[in-house]
């Protein structure tokens, strides 16, 4: 019996795209051994999407769909793919036809040589993107490498096979904010990368940009590390320190009767201390929320409606 391999795609106003990544998808498997279903992700799209991916799998059985209530964003789509699948394994994919389908091959022959994660990372930078947007994700990578316990591939996409233990292990974490980039590699597993260049978009431009990056490495340093409030202990030690040596200095002047700097340098050196505090704080603000919501156990997306059997 031939092995079936699940395709996830998340799809947000992408209904230029779908029939494309569909027949790409298709192509690819074309006389191949393997059985394969396509799962539309719909996440709560603004323009035809899911009528789209509806009307395809009315008259294809390999496509399915997943319709969410609303936007809850990529990674919380993924996860509603990722639980809802059947296959052996499952190839996660967006929807932009930049991650080129035929390394779908290359992945499933590193998954038969034992491999149970196959991710795939750029070997070099985005030929397609904007140089800000090569800046910022070049600042996300390292930012998220030097302040996390984990480490992640510069330029490591969502464009990844997973195999069905892993499938399994995913589907029983529930976190509040998923960094499913992050959250593979914490798993573990037996794990290979393999490079890629990112085909152009086919239809519309991107919707990453960079408060989006920045938005993301928040999520991900607060989710895997608890090294921000590391650092803003030793801070604060080293801003103690610091000032205790200012105190030779407030001596000399009172004994000698020299005028201390007037205010502009005390206005100066409150502002400073001032942020510094707001800044540490929200960082405490960002782990107590993670707390809080996390306790509100609430689902990480609703399906409003699908044609798969929910387990």
């Amino acid at each position: 019996m031939n092995k079936l391999v699940s395709i996830i795609i998340p799809a947000y106003n992408e209904s230029a795209n779908i029939p494309h990544i569909i027949n790409a998808v298709k192509d690819t498997f074309t006389n191949q051994l393997y059985n394969y279903e396509i799962i539309i992700i719909d996440d709560g799209s603004k323009d035809n999407s899911i009528d789209i991916a509806r009307e395809i799998s009315l008259n294809d059985l390999t496509v399915k769909f997943i319709e969410l209530s609303r936007n809850f964003g990529k990674d919380q789509a993924l996860k509603a793919g990722i639980d809802l699948a059947t296959g052996d394994a499952l190839v996660t994919i967006d929807a932009d036809m930049q991650h080129p389908p035929s390394l779908i091959l290359e992945m499933i022959h590193q998954w038969e040589l034992g491999y149970e994660v196959v991710y795939a990372y750029r070997q070099e930078k985005n030929p397609h993107a904007k140089l800000k947007n090569k800046i910022g994700s070049k600042l996300f990578y390292k930012l998220v490498n030097f302040l996390s316990d984990i480490n992640l591939e510069d330029g490591i996409a969502d464009y990844r096979l997973i195999d069905k233990k892993v499938i399994k292990t995913l589907s029983q974490i529930s976190e509040y904010e998923l960094f499913l980039r992050g959250m593979v590699k914490w798993i573990g597993f037996k794990q290979i990368g393999i490079p890629y260049t990112p085909s152009p978009r086919l239809i519309g431009e991107s919707t990453y940009q960079i408060k989006t990056l920045i938005k993301l490495a928040l999520h991900g340093i607060t989710s895997f590390s608890v090294k921000p409030l590391y650092t803003a202990v030793y801070l604060g030690f080293f801003l103690s320190f610091s000032s205790i040596l200012y105190i030779p200095y407030v001596i000399y002047s009172f004994l000698a009767n020299i005028e201390v700097s007037g205010w502009a340098s005390i206005i100066m050196t409150i502002v400073f201390f001032g942020g510094l505090q707001l800044i540490i704080l929200g960082i405490i603000g960002i782990y107590v929320g993670k707390m809080f919501m996390q306790t509100k156990n609430r689902p990480n997306y609703i399906i409003r409606s699908t044609n798969i059997q929910q387990k």
